[in-house]
């Protein structure tokens, strides 16, 4: 479970992460917080990836592209409130079982840190089509949005490998769950696609 520390560190304000700044973002991220932390600074990162694809689909004139990256922005703009809003329950239902008998109490944390690894999952899913994408586009896109396609195929790589370490620990209570296992396909999917992106 990520920073599982002692106390429970405040979480961050209701107000919406989209609503933000990019100074107030940071502030947001840098501060003494359990939430948001490194879940919901993947999905930022895994965003940015689906906008520079949704430009260098719509700069290549690819239609269908154009759709999918599109989708592919909707998809993850939410990611990091949902991310820390559901890391910010698991950690306020890890408070409030302290006084339920052992093993409810461990059903109940682990059922919590079982929900809160869903998130940075569907950051993995997304940022393996996302590299996807951004390969198709380096090698069939127009000339002059390559360097920008590869770099947001690596860029996708990048999130859906840092994705991996945050499903497993927030999965340390159930052995052998699928979604770890799951988590490295992607970051290893993600990684072949940027590899492909690169090699051009």
């Amino acid at each position: 479970m990520r920073r599982c520390r002692g106390h429970n560190p405040a979480v961050a304000p209701s107000r919406s992460f989209l609503d933000l700044t990019l100074a107030e973002w940071l502030d947001e991220l840098s501060a003494a917080r359990a939430a948001p932390g490194g879940g919901s600074a993947l999905a930022v990162a895994v965003a940015n990836a689906a906008a520079v694809v949704t430009m260098a689909a719509r700069v290549s004139d690819a239609g269908g592209l154009v759709a999918q990256a599109e989708a592919l922005r909707a998809r993850t703009a939410p990611l990091a409130q949902i991310d820390a809003d559901t890391y910010a329950q698991a950690l306020s239902a890890r408070n409030d079982a302290g006084e339920l008998r052992q093993e409810q109490r461990d059903w109940e944390i682990g059922k919590a840190f079982a929900r809160a690894a869903e998130p940075p999952l569907e950051i993995a899913r997304a940022a393996a089509d996302i590299a996807e994408l951004g390969a198709e586009l380096a090698l069939n896109g127009a000339p002059e949005i390559r360097a920008d396609a590869v770099a947001a195929a690596a860029l996708a790589a990048g999130v859906a490998r840092g994705c991996v370490t945050i499903v497993a620990v927030n999965l340390t209570a159930v052995d052998g769950d699928p979604r770890v296992a799951e988590a490295g396909r992607l970051a290893d999917a993600a990684s072949a696609a940027a590899t492909r992106a690169a090699a051009g």
